[in-house]
C-alpha cells in the first residue's frame, strides 16, 4: 500500500470511529428507534451526502454498532475465560457470566441495542451472527471441556424433548450429549434475563444485592449445565 493510500485509509478509518461514537451518544440520548443519519452528521459538521458515503443508510449503520456490541460483549467473556485457564470448569462459566453483568452494567444502551426491545423496520443481517455467537461459543466451550475432563452432572431429558435436544446438540454442540446441549440454551437466555431484569429495572424494590444475588444464580446456571464444584 502507497504512503497516501495508507493515510486515506487512516481517514477513512478515524472518521468511521467518529461516526459510530456519535451514533452511540445519539442512542444513549434518543434510543436506536430514532437514530439519524442526518443528526449524525449535523453533530460531526458533516453534509449527510459525505456520511452516507461511510454508511449508506440508517440501518447499515445500526448493523455496524450492532456488531461492535456483540464484539465488545465477546471480547469480554472470552478475556474472562482465559484469565484463569486453569480454574475449575464452575469458576471460569461464574467468571463468563459475571463479566457478562459487568459489561452489561458498563454499556447499558449498547446492551439495550443487542438485547432490549427490537428497533421497528430493522431486520439484522446474517453479518451479526458471528459477533452474536462470540459469548455462546465461550459458555459452549466451558461446558465441551468439563465433558471431557472431570464429566457433566445432568439430569435425563424427558422423552417428548430429546428430538428436540439432539437436533439442538447437533447444530450448536455436536460434540455434547443432548441433554448438555438442551441445558446449555436454557441456561444461556437465564443470563441475559437476569442481566436484562437488572438492567432494566424489573429488580427493582425486589432485588437489593444484586451482586450477591447474580453471582448465586449464575451458580446456578453451572450446575443446571452439568458442572460440578469437584
Amino acid at each position: 500500500m502507497s504512503t497516501a493510500q495508507g493515510a486515506r485509509a487512516r481517514a477513512r478509518a478515524e472518521v468511521t470511529a467518529a461516526i459510530k461514537e456519535a451514533a452511540r451518544r445519539q442512542l444513549a440520548e434518543e434510543g436506536a428507534a430514532r437514530l439519524s443519519l442526518r443528526a449524525v452528521a449535523r453533530e460531526l459538521g458533516m453534509v449527510s451526502s459525505a456520511l452516507y458515503r461511510y454508511f449508506p443508510s440508517r440501518d447499515e449503520l445500526l448493523t455496524a454498532l450492532i456488531i461492535d456490541a456483540y464484539d465488545s460483549l465477546g471480547a469480554a467473556a472470552e478475556l474472562a475465560r482465559d484469565t484463569a485457564p486453569d480454574a475449575a470448569p464452575v469458576d471460569r462459566w461464574t467468571a463468563v457470566c459475571e463479566a457478562v453483568r459487568g459489561w452489561a452494567l458498563a454499556h447499558p444502551h449498547e446492551y439495550a441495542l443487542i438485547y432490549g426491545s427490537p428497533v421497528p423496520g430493522y431486520s439484522a443481517p446474517e453479518t451479526t451472527v458471528p459477533a452474536a455467537a462470540r459469548v455462546g461459543l465461550v459458555l459452549i466451550g466451558i461446558v465441551r471441556d468439563a465433558h471431557q475432563g472431570p464429566g457433566l452432572s445432568l439430569p435425563p431429558l424427558p422423552a417428548e424433548l430429546r428430538p428436540e435436544a439432539a437436533r439442538i446438540a447437533a447444530d450448536l454442540a455436536p460434540e455434547l450429549p443432548a441433554e448438555a446441549a438442551a441445558a446449555l440454551v436454557a441456561a444461556w437466555a437465564q443470563l441475559f434475563g437476569l442481566v436484562g431484569f437488572e438492567l432494566f429495572g424489573q429488580f427493582n424494590r425486589v432485588v437489593e444485592d444484586r451482586e450477591a444475588f447474580f453471582g448465586h444464580a449464575a451458580g446456578g446456571l453451572a450446575r443446571q449445565v452439568g458442572l460440578t464444584d469437584g
